[in-house]
């Protein structure tokens, strides 16, 4: 970070094992990510729900860290949450602090996506939908929606975390949420 920096924003990353949270952090850090990939092992078999995901070798057991400068002042510290209900209770401690959220949603798995929306509630934090592809979206933007019971003032978009600019387009679309939130926290008071 450069020394003149002086404000960092805490965004974090939420949703169920294997929906893409460090792939995302990975694609958009201006910096080599800090992750806690561990190689899958039998351990975990019983205990990690992998329905859809058997391929997946590797899983995050802590956090992963990435940072986008957005100017010389300002930073952005994204951090991505572990997705197996065993390390959920990491979830209170890397809310604390944070500006908003985003939720990755997996079209195949869209129940693995209600804890994070439960805790984000739980904490006040706000947050935005993304609807992580995975080839032919199985559920339109509609229908996740409504599965999620989403409110209509929670932004739901698309993105494939694997690309640069489609992760930028999602914390984008976070940053224009907060702000419009602010603005009408101010126009009410």
């Amino acid at each position: 970070m450069a020394s003149t920096a002086d404000n960092g924003l805490k965004i974090v990353i939420v949703g169920g094992f294997g929906v893409g949270k460090t792939t995302m952090v990975r694609s958009v850090s201006e910096i080599r990510p800090l992750n806690t990939e561990e190689t899958m092992t039998q351990a975990g078999v019983g205990v990690d729900e992998t329905t859809g995901v058997e391929a997946k070798s590797t899983t995050t057991v802590a956090f992963d860290f990435g940072r986008i400068s957005l100017n010389e002042q300002m930073v952005l510290y994204l951090f991505g949450a572990p997705g197996q209900e065993r390390f959920w209770f990491l979830w209170d401690r890397l809310f604390s602090g944070t500006l908003g959220a985003v939720v990755l949603v997996d079209p195949r798995r869209i129940a693995d996506s209600w804890y994070a929306i439960d805790r984000l509630e739980h904490h006040g934090t706000p947050f935005i939908v993304a609807r992580n592809n995975f080839g032919d979206p199985v559920h339109s933007l509609d229908q996740i929606r409504d599965a999620l019971t989403l409110p209509e003032d929670v932004p739901l978009i698309d993105c494939d975390v694997r690309e640069r600019e489609s992760s930028k387009n999602v914390l984008i679309a976070l940053v224009d949420h907060l702000y419009a939130l602010s603005h009408a926290r101010e126009k009410n008071q």
